[in-house]
């Protein structure tokens, strides 16, 4: 077995394939997992709203929960949407999802218009498919979770992403750029990718 010196080098452990979504675990409070969330998703007639601000972890849970649910028996249908994006996207609705046996999933939900929103629904609705969306805010579904990031977990992400690298970032380092990012993950490991770089460097 390898000892952690001899571990190949990966780089800096915060570039983009690194930590973009399903390349970072979720990493669930005490008490939670992927499957009590889908219980909880059956319960609410598969309908649920996942709410945090930007960068807090949202499309991390749709990795983790995507696999869940189709270990429980719906097909998914993941749809990532992007800034501006109002209308839906080409391919929705799915031909292929068959009537009350598919989940839809729309990452980034509140980018469509009030006019999609309701073309979703509807579609859902007449299809019994079930609705898993992400947003800032409350969107009128069944909570699913609700994320606030703290200074604990982005350690734990922080640690995680560290753990075979040959540079080192000291845990103020780390309450520092979450901080100053007002608890935004994501553009602290931005910010810690540019840390780490310098380190690279400086390394040689």
């Amino acid at each position: 077995m390898k000892r952690p010196a001899d571990l190949p080098t990966i780089g800096n452990p915060f570039s983009s394939r690194h930590v973009r979504p399903g390349a970072v675990p979720f990493f669930f409070a005490e008490g939670l997992t992927a499957e009590g969330l889908v219980e909880r998703l059956r319960s609410s007639g598969w309908r649920g709203q996942i709410v945090g601000p930007h960068g807090s972890g949202k499309s991390a849970l749709v990795a983790a929960l995507v696999p869940a649910i189709e270990a429980a028996g719906r097909r998914v249908f993941l749809y990532e949407l992007h800034e501006g994006q109002r209308r839906l996207p080409a391919g929705f609705p799915p031909l292929e999802a068959e009537a009350g046996q598919a989940v839809v999933v729309f990452d980034g939900y509140e980018q469509l218009s009030a006019w999609s929103r309701f073309r979703l629904r509807r579609l859902c609705d007449s299809a019994r498919w079930g609705l898993v969306v992400t947003a800032h805010r409350p969107v009128g579904l069944p909570d699913l979770l609700r994320l606030a990031p703290d200074p604990a977990l982005a350690q734990r992400i922080v640690d995680w992403l560290l753990r075979e690298a040959d540079v080192r970032i000291a845990p103020q380092e780390v309450s520092a750029a979450f901080a100053a990012r007002a608890g935004d993950l994501r553009e602290m490991l931005f910010d810690l990718y540019d840390l780490c770089e310098r380190r690279l460097r400086e390394k040689g």
